[in-house]
């Protein structure tokens, strides 16, 4: 069992501030907040679902800046993942806008790419994934993912899932923002929900992609 409890409200106000002042004099001025609104909340509710997703990964608040033309030093969310296969698995963050879930493929190693269009050009799998897709999207979610803006080579494009073969990475996500319940020990049982919801979609896509 742990001990989470929800996520405290102090934990959003907190990111709508450094959403404004996103500098190390912010941060050091307010790291506390982050640690007990934010980082420990978290690393509770990752404890709770390790049960049923297995272990996972909470990410540093600091932004790698080496390549980026944005400079800023710090994450404005807090996310953790739970991996089902090198680059696909099960995704929950909070920030200023309140709680996201999602889950799918992130990214994809460029024989992963292949497996996956492979198995959506044929008629069996293909259709296998828009169907987990619909019902998803029936739900309340929202399909995401990098996407090419032309067909991909080796498809025709008139093929009926063509918008499926665009894709170099899916995904589905909910916001949920922030519910009255969100201060409370329901909130991983929320997640949870999610989570179970995109399984069959998170499955498919980890046995798709799964390297040799």
């Amino acid at each position: 069992m742990s001990d989470f409890s929800g996520f405290p409200l102090a934990g959003l106000d907190f990111y709508e501030d450094l959403e404004a002042d996103n500098s190390k004099a912010f941060w050091n001025a307010n790291k506390s907040t982050w640690e007990t609104a934010v980082r420990d909340p978290m690393k509770a509710l990752a404890a709770e679902l390790e049960g049923d997703f297995g272990p996972g990964k909470i990410f540093r608040p600091y932004r790698d800046v080496r390549f980026s033309k944005d400079k800023t030093p710090y994450k404005t969310h807090q996310g953790f993942v739970v991996h089902t296969a090198q680059t696909a698995g099960w995704y929950v963050s909070i920030g200023a806008g309140g709680l996201f879930v999602g889950g799918g493929l992130y990214a994809a190693a460029p024989d992963q790419l292949t497996a996956l269009r492979v198995a959506i050009d044929t008629e069996v799998r293909g259709t296998e994934l828009e169907g987990l897709l619909a019902q998803l999207v029936s739900a309340g979610y929202t399909i995401g993912g990098d996407k090419l803006k032309t067909k991909p080579k080796g498809y025709s494009i008139d093929h009926p899932r063509i918008e499926l073969l665009r894709h170099r990475s899916i995904t589905v996500g909910r916001e949920f923002g922030a519910p009255k319940w969100l201060t409370t020990p329901r909130a991983a049982k929320e997640v949870r929900a999610a989570w179970e919801e995109m399984r069959p979609l998170v499955e498919w896509l980890s046995a798709v992609t799964a390297q040799k």
